[in-house]
């Protein structure tokens, strides 16, 4: 069951015209602003975020610059998503909870082999920031070790 926008504004600003778009897992709903009452576990796929041009100048930056992530700036309301069918409303039935962490793991996984590939001249500065930015996320919800993290990690053995 489609739920969100296919066209839909800039999720820092709100202006139409859109420059650039990336995708983050439905997880990162629980960071950005409005994206409580969403169930993530209900998301099919991937979160689509579009900017603005100015918008976007500020995400590389905060990326690339900072290694972080915009996304408690970002309004939910302003994002694209799929919702799964909602079977217990149709059918008096619940269904189980939807697993995202073979998604996760592969937004993970392509993040990283992005990162990788940084030094690459088909590497696109859109993937880049993409990529930190996924994994900025999973690491803020605890999907994800932070390189400092697993070496403090690895100094208390």
């Amino acid at each position: 069951m489609y739920a969100g926008l296919k066209n839909t504004p800039c999720c820092l600003c709100g202006r139409d015209d859109t420059h650039t778009r990336i995708a983050v897992p439905p997880r990162a709903l629980r960071l950005m602003d409005n994206g409580g009452p969403i169930s993530w576990r209900d998301v099919v796929g991937t979160v689509t975020l579009r900017f603005c041009a100015d918008d976007w100048d500020l995400v590389t930056d905060l990326a690339v610059e900072m290694d972080t992530h915009p996304l408690s700036r970002c309004n939910a309301a302003h994002v694209s998503l799929d919702l799964r069918e909602d079977h217990e409303a149709l059918l008096s039935a619940t269904k189980a909870e939807t697993d995202q962490t073979e998604l996760e793991a592969r937004l993970e996984s392509e993040a990283e082999a992005a990162l990788d590939a940084v030094d690459d001249p088909y590497t696109e500065e859109r993937d880049v920031v993409e990529a930190i930015v996924v994994l900025r996320a999973l690491e803020e919800l605890g999907v994800r070790d932070s390189p400092g993290n697993a070496a403090a990690v690895a100094n208390d053995d």
